[in-house]
């Protein structure tokens, strides 16, 4: 196994959400000295609820904070930067775009500008993206490829291509800075705590503490990659980007190339609870649904990072939530108390 996180000084962003926290508990297994920034006191999240709070320096602050993030990124000595903060709810995306521009292009761009002035010791910078940032494009043009052009309409999804853009002209010869940019698929796994996912909302809803209520008529395309794979995948990529440069400005797609409609999706998750009962009450919602604000087909694949990284999935669909079910289990019982039907 690699030694290159022992003791090595890393500044995460968004380590309170859920894609974040994972990363935090991969990279202290690795040995990593972990500095994380935090908005807010909100301490229902994976990083409070496994306590890996405690492991970590929390550093308590606004992503648009100039003056705070130069003086962490150069107090700490930071070598390497994991960029996750990000507003994501496509939801309030639309009806609040000020504020989801504010944190995802301001934001990234105040970070970069810190590192850009006071990182010496950065060694590698991965910028967390999202399939989002391709814009629709038709069925047969699936899955997105690295090159494709960004044409994105919807406010997240803008404001996440714009971030990207910024984020590569850092990595240009104009500032040489070794940024990469990362776009997953749909991710999921133990942490996620905005109910609005799909996954998330089918678990609490097929466990018993909730009612689960479609927002679409389930036909969506989507692809869905297990967290456990994605925090393998990026600490790969921070430990490659420290040793290659050439691969600065580069970006990484990574999906199960095993896309799903959304219905079915919902219908593995009740499946896996044994709940077939309640799905069927789900199912006779679907039909004359519709949604507004959501591309209909997406999905990716992991051509690229295999190639670069040797890198592919290794969690099934059905072992992933299963895996998932187990944590929200736990979590549920401890916060909401026990459902004795289906505990």
């Amino acid at each position: 196994m690699s030694t290159f996180w022992h003791g090595k000084r890393v500044f995460v962003t968004g380590i309170n959400g859920f894609i974040g926290g994972n990363l935090v508990e991969a990279l202290v297994n690795a040995g990593a000295h972990v500095h994380g920034l935090v908005r807010n006191q909100n301490q229902d999240s994976y990083l409070y609820f496994e306590k890996l709070n405690e492991k970590i320096n929390v550093i308590q602050g606004g992503l648009t904070d100039l003056c705070l993030l130069k003086r962490v990124i150069s107090e700490e000595q930071i070598q390497v930067v994991f960029h996750l903060a990000a507003q994501v709810e496509v939801g309030l995306a639309r009806e609040n775009p000020f504020v989801t521009f504010e944190t995802n292009i301001r934001g990234t761009y105040c970070l970069l500008e810190a590192i850009r002035e006071n990182g010496q010791y950065i060694e590698s910078v991965v910028v967390a993206s999202t399939d989002k940032s391709y814009g629709s494009y038709p069925p047969e043009k699936m899955p997105y490829k690295e090159d494709y052009p960004l044409i994105p309409t919807f406010p997240y999804d803008v404001s996440k291509a714009c971030g990207d853009m910024i984020a590569r002209s850092y990595a240009t010869d104009l500032f040489s800075l070794p940024v990469v940019v990362t776009r997953f698929c749909n991710i999921y796994g133990p942490g996620q705590l905005n109910f609005s996912a799909v996954i998330p909302d089918a678990v609490r809803s097929a466990l018993g503490y909730s009612k689960f209520i479609p927002r679409s008529n389930g036909t969506h395309t989507r692809d869905f990659i297990y967290m456990g794979d994605v925090a393998e995948l990026y600490l790969n990529i921070g430990e490659q980007l420290s040793n290659r440069k050439e691969i600065a400005g580069e970006i990484f797609n990574a999906g199960t190339n095993h896309p799903q409609q959304v219905k079915e999706v919902i219908h593995a998750v009740y499946e896996a609870l044994e709940n077939m009962d309640d799905y069927k009450e789900v199912e006779a919602q679907f039909a004359g649904k519709k949604t507004q604000g959501e591309i209909d087909c997406q999905f990716m694949d992991y051509e690229k990072v295999n190639q670069f990284f040797g890198w592919s999935p290794q969690t099934t669909f059905e072992s992933g939530i299963r895996k998932t079910i187990t944590w929200y289990k736990k979590y549920l019982k401890e916060i909401k108390g026990p459902i004795s039907d289906n505990d």
